[in-house]
């Protein structure tokens, strides 16, 4: 910010005397053509030499003058020599002009304003000061040299110092409003400049994509997470909103929608939303983000649903049908061997073979829901973990549960579809005790055989007499439940030759603890 008397930054002063040194070696062009007209062919005196000498010293001393600004040398206190400079040269022109009867006393009045330009108020008040004593000097001067009465000599010379002094205050106010002023310019440019690489850098890293375009269609805007889902490298100038994002505009209106679009990538599916924005003709803002991870992330979770559901719903249909049909059989070929060569051997022989058929589909049944041999791989257990809770986090009924993730990076031999499974159960397990807010955390570390899982919630709400029976077939501490979701846990846990515990308090929450073995057979 400038100070009070106005004076300028070393760069801001530097600009001014360069544009002052121009203005100088104008006027004095100007003076130079004057006095040629003035003089003309005739001979020259001593006055008419020194008037052309003290032009010519001032082209030398601006010549000095841009030399020195050059270098970047001494530049305040230049500005005082060339106040200095700018008084004697208007003292030595009205003196050989004609002293108080010069028509050029006006240079002194420049020279002030010259002064308040470089140096603001404090440069306009001392060259002010400067400026009076000076021409005070030439009319007591004029007063001892001619027959003029001093009292009228007294009135020209008082006008003349009261307005130096007037426009030495005059310009040194304005120099001041004006610096003032130019450094609140300043100021708010700076902070322009601020603002607008905050709002870039903002901008930059929004994960959502952005885009604008004009009324008629025309991309003006597009920020890079929007190049990175469209798969766009350079935009094009020109760029239409309908190859970009094929009717999107057609959404006016809409608060949220999804739209399919053709990328680089292959078709992706967007969630976006439409604001217009206000300016010379209405343009579009067109916020959006990738939704086609979380669709498909959503199509697996559905597809495990449908697989638990089929699970459950075969478990169920096994431990009603089996016994019943075992016992149809038993009596079926009782009244075969009873009734031997007559027609009801022949329908008890019926019964048996279609009783065969239907535990061949109830065996079908049970093997869906009972887990194959796993069939294991070298694979990342954090890896799978992480996936599954995205699964879960997709799921609605997940909604307003904190679910953390504290995973180390650890490999084991698993069947990773098997793993997830397990997982799934577990967490959603977890969800459900700790809804509609609470905070699950599932964990991976490794020993020097084992790899452990933790799956945490914070709700320690299982009572000790149930912690033994959690995995028994068909126990279920919930309504509706089938209590095969823990039992299956515990199976495929047992199939990967490890162990699974569980401990639960109100303190502490509830743990499962899975220890899988890192190699087969460990």
């Amino acid at each position: 910010m400038p100070s009070n008397s106005g004076a300028a930054e070393p760069g801001d002063l530097r600009g001014r005397l360069l544009w002052l040194t121009l203005f100088r070696t104008v006027a004095t062009s100007l003076l130079l053509v004057v006095l040629a007209l003035r003089y003309g062919a005739r001979e020259l005196g001593a006055v008419e030499v020194a008037s052309f000498a003290i032009i010519g010293t001032v082209y030398l001393l601006t010549l000095g003058t841009g030399l020195v600004l050059r270098m970047g040398l001494g530049t305040r206190l230049l500005a005082w020599a060339q106040i200095a400079f700018d008084l004697a040269l208007a003292a030595s022109v009205v003196v050989l002009s004609g002293g108080t009867e010069s028509p050029f006393a006006v240079l002194f009045l420049l020279a002030i304003v010259g002064a308040s330009v470089l140096l603001g108020r404090r440069g306009a008040a001392l060259a002010a000061v400067g400026s009076a004593l000076i021409y005070s000097l030439v009319t007591v001067a004029a007063v001892m040299s001619s027959g003029r009465s001093s009292s009228q000599l007294a009135l020209e010379a008082a006008t003349h110092l009261i307005a130096q002094l007037l426009i030495g205050f005059l310009s040194g106010y304005l120099a001041e409003q004006l610096s003032r002023a130019g450094g609140r310019l300043s100021a708010s440019e700076r902070d322009l400049r601020q603002l607008t690489a905050l709002q870039n850098r903002i901008v930059g890293a929004m994960p959502s994509g952005l885009v604008t375009c004009e009324q008629g269609g025309r991309v003006t805007f597009v920020n890079p997470a929007a190049q990175a889902i469209l798969g766009l490298g350079a935009v094009p100038a020109g760029l239409m909103i309908d190859q970009l994002m094929p009717g999107a505009l057609r959404l006016q209106g809409a608060r949220r929608a999804e739209l399919t679009v053709p990328t680089a990538r292959g078709e992706r599916t967007l969630g976006l939303s439409l604001t217009p924005l206000e300016g010379e003709g209405k343009s579009w803002l067109i916020v959006f983000q990738d939704l086609t991870e979380l669709q498909r992330l959503q199509g697996e979770l559905d597809r495990l649903d449908q697989l638990a559901a089929l699970g459950r719903l075969s478990a169920q249909l096994a431990h009603e049908v089996r016994n019943p049909l075992a016992s149809m059989r038993g009596a079926a070929q009782l009244l075969a061997g009873d009734t031997l060569g007559t027609p009801q051997e022949r329908m008890a022989r019926l019964i048996v073979i279609e009783a065969d058929r239907l535990s061949g589909l109830v065996d079908g049944y049970l093997r869906l829901a009972r887990p194959a041999p796993p069939r294991r791989i070298l694979a990342r257990v954090d890896q799978v973990a992480s996936q599954t809770v995205q699964m879960l986090r997709a799921d609605p009924a997940a909604g307003g549960i904190v679910i953390e993730e504290s995973l180390a990076e650890v490999e084991a031999w698993v069947d990773v579809d098997q793993l997830k499974q397990v997982l799934l159960n577990l967490l959603r397990n977890a969800v459900a005790e700790v809804r509609p807010s609470g905070r699950v955390r599932v964990s991976a570390r490794c020993d020097a055989q084992h790899v452990v899982l933790e799956v945490w919630d914070s709700a320690g709400s299982i009572d000790a007499d149930d912690l033994h029976r959690l995995f028994e077939p068909f126990f279920s501490r919930r309504p509706g439940g089938t209590g095969l979701g823990l039992s299956t846990v515990k199976t495929i846990v047992h199939e990967h030759e490890g162990t699974i515990s569980v401990a639960s308090t109100p303190s502490a929450g509830t743990t499962f603890s899975l220890r899988l073995p890192r190699q087969i057979g460990k």
